[in-house]
């Protein structure tokens, strides 16, 4: 899945760069708001971490204008723990909180939350009747076996599974799973595609010729 983290203290955003892309996210990062904003706007992001106090275009700014034109999930980062800042937050639009300082596992916990609410999944355990994907620790058991993925077999796995039931085009399985600087495309898709089936079975993912993918 893919995160855009909006932060202008470089160590911090290189911080949670770091163990975003170590919990398996394609990450993006945009150090001042101006940017963030065209990011936030352009992009279909599975979340955005958003810091609020940015030097040129607030965060709250981006918040703003990202409601009106799409629901993006939103974990702010702020340093102002007093309530009516936090409720000011949430009534802006924000979707989560976390009040600088923060522990890296509780972001990391908190972005891959408002990923699967964002997909319309809560419970962070998908069942696709044989196979079951755990989001939270990244595992899949196929008949009650474990199985081991390697890590952007496993993100186009819980893509399709949080999107059950609706095609997946190649264009959106580039823009979810691989970051901007990533120039991945030729037939990668196909090739782990042709690896789900072969670790958990011929019919685990459908190809509809000419359109993309699906697990039905």
């Amino acid at each position: 899945m893919r995160v855009l983290v909006v932060e202008d203290e470089p160590h911090l955003a290189r911080a949670v760069r770091e163990a975003l892309e170590v919990a398996g996210f394609a990450v993006d990062e945009a150090l001042d708001g101006e940017t963030g904003l065209h990011m936030a706007v352009g992009v279909d992001y599975d979340a955005i971490v958003l810091d609020l106090m940015l030097p040129d275009v607030s965060g709250w700014t981006i918040l703003d204008r990202l409601r009106k034109v799409k629901p993006t999930p939103v974990l702010v980062l702020t340093a102002l723990d007093a309530v009516d800042e936090k409720v000011r937050c949430l009534d802006a639009g924000a979707d989560d909180y976390l009040t600088k300082p923060f522990e890296i596992e509780e972001l990391k916990a908190r972005v891959r939350a408002l990923v699967r609410r964002g997909a319309g999944q809560a419970a962070p355990v998908i069942d696709l009747g044989g196979i079951v994907i755990d989001t939270a620790g990244r595992t899949v058991k196929a008949n009650g076996h474990e199985v081991n993925l390697a890590p952007k077999e496993y993100a186009l796995l819980e893509l399709l599974a949080l999107r059950r039931g609706t095609l997946v085009t190649r264009t959106m399985i580039y823009e979810h799973l691989w970051d901007e600087h990533d120039g991945t495309w030729s037939n990668v898709v196909d090739v782990y595609v042709s690896n789900l089936r072969s670790k958990l079975g011929p019919d685990v993912v459908t190809t509809r010729r000419g359109q993309g993918y699906i697990i039905a």
